[in-house]
């Protein structure tokens, strides 16, 4: 994939003049508000992964502070392997003039619509709230250190926005780590494989939940949470009406999600991804986002580190892109 345009021709006509006077007024009253205090801003990680869920903090808010650099990328994908270092070095020498957001595209469809995101790697950069398009697929260095300074310039002329410097090696993201809640989930996490072990299957998803609901990314509730709910949905199922039912009928998705979560819980775990991936090729709309959020859940179950999971990570970044 050839890189287009990297031109910041864009930003003036996206920009609205009320969100810049706006997004500059709120960064003098910061840069006021700081040296009245004589508290520097706090500094955030220069590199971010963005997800759905924290893109309103994580890019939106931030980016009425610091220019936001958006990166589209997927597993396994050669160009985005090639893009994203540099991504990565370059946002970490610029030191706080740009923030990088990594997005995963293959699960993070909704933010891929509402981008317009037509092939990935594909970057944007986010200003005060508005979407900016810098290029698509991977670039040259040299390139893209020319597009940064643009956009530098940009946010700081058009919207008052300059980053927040950070010295060499001070990333707080990396200097320190946000301390984990302690909180009681050791007995919690107890009764909920409990529950699991003794066929309580609803009994296990309601305690993975309450253990998620204090703490988001626990990994034993994401894990506990992902295999009771294949179990609930495999519960009572006739494997041989369910496999001939998704032979009999390739295009109907529920066949298909019923067949791949039985080639799971079989433990055919490539039999199951694969089947999702071609069912996410061949189907559209809603039936295409109802496969690949079953893919999702059922990469929770394996764990993100197993080698079957890479490469249908791949698979899958193939087909939607």
């Amino acid at each position: 994939m050839q890189p287009r345009n990297m031109s910041m021709s864009g930003v003036v006509d996206l920009a609205a003049v009320k969100a810049a006077g706006e997004a500059k007024q709120k960064a003098e009253q910061a840069r006021a508000e700081a040296a009245r205090t004589g508290a520097a801003p706090a500094a955030g990680r220069l590199v971010v992964d963005v997800d759905e869920a924290g893109f309103q903090q994580e890019v939106l808010q931030r980016s009425t502070e610091v220019p936001v650099v958006v990166d589209f990328w997927a597993e396994g994908y050669e160009p985005c392997r090639q893009l994203d270092p540099v991504l990565e070095r370059l946002a970490r020498e610029y030191a706080g003039a740009f923030v990088l957001a990594k997005i995963d595209a293959a699960a993070n469809q909704m933010l891929l619509q509402q981008f317009g995101v037509q092939g990935i790697p594909a970057v944007f950069a986010v200003i005060a709230g508005q979407p900016v398009p810098l290029f698509q697929g991977a670039a040259p260095e040299e390139q893209i250190k020319q597009v940064l300074d643009q956009l530098i310039q940009a946010a700081e002329q058009q919207f008052g926005i300059v980053g927040t410097p950070v010295a060499p090696g001070a990333e707080p993201a990396e200097a320190e780590a946000a301390p984990q809640p302690a909180g009681p989930y050791d007995a919690l996490l107890e009764a909920a494989t409990a529950a699991l072990d003794s066929g309580d299957l609803g009994g296990a998803v309601r305690a993975y939940k309450n253990v998620l609901s204090d703490d988001p990314a626990n990994p034993e509730a994401l894990l506990g949470l992902a295999q009771a709910e294949l179990l609930g949905r495999v519960e009572g199922l006739d494997a041989a009406e369910v496999r001939k039912a998704a032979a009999d009928a390739p295009g109907d998705v529920q066949a298909q999600l019923r067949a791949a979560d039985l080639d799971l819980v079989g433990g055919h775990v490539e039999d199951a991804f694969g089947r999702l991936v071609d069912t996410v090729r061949r189907t559209a709309g809603d039936d295409r986002e109802a496969a690949r959020l079953r893919l999702l859940q059922l990469f929770e179950v394996i764990g993100a580190d197993d080698p079957r999971v890479t490469a249908a990570r791949t698979a899958l970044a193939r087909v939607l892109f």
